[in-house]
């Protein structure tokens, strides 16, 4: 994940270097997700009938390249082109990995090596926004492009390392096709309130060094540092959110999705209320949010049909990243309809955005609930 977040790390000083307004980056960060929904379908249902390890090995040589061509482009044109690779590139890595593990590992473990793994993702990303941020000030951004090709080289050199998974038997066709998953209302739920997630996070993620840049200005850290730092809290929120609700995953997951409501209402409003307050509260809502992605993904695992796990898996990713697609071109859209960047009430209106998108998770679990229990007493009546 070394070239993952280099864009955002740098986004700001690409964006005064290209002259693009706000919409345009938000449309540079959502052409990853574009990639991505455009190739998750394909590689993730691919590991139901051939071993994950070998799209996870052929999807690093995506991330290399994409890595490598963003260092070589000219503007946002190329920008949006190699985003996309790099996005197609974690869609054969972070799904297909799981899918490599949770074959690997069954019974009360289970969740907690998924907790263990999907956590690993905040470490990728903060890694490389420190990474890439402190190669732009030294060597450039070109620089910091080429050195995240290195990481999934490496990757793809462990994972031939490793020996066979075990195989199940394969699933029956009717099983392995996007309608039959989410008519499980089961799986459904988890899939709506991971959409509402990857909407809120990778909104978060693409625009927190420029809010940075605008609301912690009093002190000396590098708005980059100050992101790779603060998302370096994630993984442990992960970890802790999916042992804490564990037995009770949903109910979990809508509390924590009302405290991140409340939050991101607060980042807005305290963006002029000095750099200590401001680090504070995007640290306490990056928790927050992290507080349900390893309870979401456990559940969605345990839930699902181990023969046709992988096309589950791709249902889940194509419409979470299909959140992470919109939300960072939404808040460009509305940080531009606000006055732009330097303007207090442009970062309070695309807050606000997420306050919104996450009231909207909370209330589907909360239907989804409803309706599974409803279902369940006119079963036992």
């Amino acid at each position: 994940m070394t070239g993952v977040s280099t864009w955002a790390a740098l986004l700001p000083v690409l964006q005064a270097e290209w002259h693009t307004s706000n919409t345009i980056a938000g449309v540079v960060s959502g052409a990853f997700f574009a990639g991505y929904l455009a190739a998750v379908p394909v590689l993730v249902s691919l590991t139901d009938r051939v071993p994950a390890r070998r799209v996870y090995i052929c999807s690093c040589g995506a991330l290399a390249c994409g890595a490598i061509g963003f260092a070589l482009g000219t503007g946002p044109a190329t920008a949006m082109v190699f985003q996309a690779v790099l996005g197609a590139g974690l869609a054969g890595t972070y799904m297909p990995g799981l899918k490599e593990l949770s074959d690997r590992i069954v019974g009360p473990r289970q969740g907690r090596a998924i907790a263990f793994y999907t956590s690993t993702f905040g470490i990728g990303t903060s890694l490389s926004l420190f990474v890439s941020g402190l190669l732009q000030r030294h060597f450039g951004w070109r620089a910091a492009f080429l050195a995240g090709a290195v990481g999934p080289l490496l990757a793809a050199a462990l994972m031939r390392r490793l020996p066979p998974a075990p195989r199940v038997s394969p699933a029956s066709r009717s099983s392995l096709s996007f309608r039959s998953v989410l008519r499980d209302r089961r799986v459904l739920g988890y899939v709506i309130g991971y959409t509402a997630h990857c909407w809120e996070l990778f909104a978060l993620r693409s625009w927190l060094v420029a809010f940075l840049g605008y609301a912690a200005t009093g002190v000396s850290i590098a708005p980059s540092t100050i992101a790779a730092a603060v998302n370096l809290l994630g993984p442990p929120a992960s970890i802790a959110g999916n042992e804490i609700a564990a037995g009770r995953r949903v109910r979990m997951v809508r509390y924590t999705m009302f405290a991140g409501a409340a939050l991101a209402f607060g980042m807005g409003l305290t963006a002029r209320r000095g750099s200590l307050i401001v680090i504070a509260v995007t640290a306490a809502y990056v928790i927050t949010i992290m507080g349900d992605s390893a309870a979401l993904t456990a559940g969605l695992v345990e839930t699902s049909d181990p023969a046709a796990r992988g096309t589950v898996m791709a249902v889940y990713s194509f419409f979470g990243f299909g959140g992470g697609l919109l939300g960072p071109i939404v808040f460009g859209t509305l940080l531009d309809a606000g006055g732009g960047t330097a303007s207090h009430r442009a970062w309070i209106l695309a807050f606000a955005s997420l306050t919104a998108v996450s009231l909207l998770g909370a209330a589907s679990l909360t239907a989804r609930s409803a309706a599974l229990g409803a279902k369940q007493k006119i079963t036992v009546d």
